[in-house]
């Protein structure tokens, strides 16, 4: 049977336990959006209810149990395949009747290893999963968007705005996702949806997802591989966010209707700042790159390597 056509859908991709995606769906249930549905993952039923639906998505569909145990639909969905999106779009129109109120694109992989080490392959990957699954999730969900008036939301990442070093890769793909979301806001504003962007700082998971590469042997910043080793746990001992506080402040402005500044000029502000270091890093973008180049510089040991490279010169 499908939704009541006044109740709320909210699909979430990326939703691996311990994530962002995870706590996420927890958060929207949590903010009293949600009615409590039965579940069946191989052939999910609803009974009509007045509240809002919570679609949880991952490629591995059993292991979000618990999720589907508290009254969420759970369907299986992989980002990098076309047809699995389809299968998925299909499915969601079936069980909500042609709407969908809130897209959040949260799935994403992590990628570190310096940009003259990088594997092309390993890179068209993790583009795959952080960029093109963000716009084909996007465009083919678009009309069920459309019918609803709905929110996209796409997580970004303050690595999109600062040099982080070793990250050029996974800098790359968030940077992208920033500017898709620009045009993709114009674009989409007059058929009335919304486009978010969530710069994501430093947030406490535990879904295990992250990949540690290592340098290779011919690598020229093999001779600074200790600080390279550094930068790997970086964001394991940075001050941070947990994943629950993170996701129960995302879903309370992705669900806010007012804001003090932007209405003035008849928009919300659909940029949303959130996470360790969020607030330091949006303010030094403000004061100039020059802040973030020289302290990231020296954090991650460059300088060190550039008196190492400039004593072999003289030599």
């Amino acid at each position: 049977m499908d939704v009541s056509q006044s109740a709320k859908t909210v699909l979430v991709t990326g939703c691996t336990p311990g994530g962002i995606g995870y706590e996420s769906c927890k958060s929207f249930q949590l903010r009293g959006i949600v009615s409590a549905l039965p579940i069946l993952i191989n052939g999910p039923f609803l009974i009509e209810c007045k509240g809002c639906t919570v679609i949880a998505t991952a490629r591995r569909p059993e292991v979000l149990q618990e999720l589907a145990g508290s009254g969420m639909i759970v369907l299986p969905l992989d980002v990098t395949d076309s047809k699995s999106i389809a299968a998925c779009k299909n499915q969601v129109e079936e069980i909500t009747g042609g709407r969908l109120d809130i897209l959040v694109n949260n799935a994403g992989v992590s990628h570190t290893i310096p940009a003259a080490d990088i594997d092309m392959d390993d890179v068209r990957k993790t583009f795959e999963t952080n960029v093109f699954g963000v716009m084909a999730m996007t465009q083919t969900f678009l009309d069920l968007l459309i019918s609803a008036k709905g929110i996209v939301v796409n997580m970004s990442s303050l690595a999109s705005i600062t040099p982080y070093v070793y990250g050029s890769v996974f800098c790359a793909t968030k940077g992208a996702i920033n500017s898709y979301s620009r045009t993709l806001r114009q674009e989409l504003r007059p058929f009335g949806v919304r486009v978010m962007v969530v710069m994501t700082g430093f947030v406490k998971t535990t879904s295990g997802t992250k990949v540690y590469r290592e340098l290779p042997e011919n690598s020229i910043y093999k001779v600074v591989e200790d600080a390279y080793l550094r930068k790997l746990r970086y964001s394991e001992n940075t001050s941070k966010m947990s994943a629950q506080d993170f996701s129960a402040q995302l879903v309370e402005r992705v669900l806010e209707d007012k804001s003090w500044f932007w209405p003035i000029f008849g928009q919300k502000n659909d940029w949303i700042w959130l996470g360790g270091s969020a607030s330091l890093a949006r303010w030094a973008t403000w004061i100039g790159e020059w802040v973030l180049d020289t302290v990231l510089y020296r954090r991650f040991g460059l300088d060190v390597l550039e008196r190492i490279v400039t004593q072999r010169q003289l030599k």
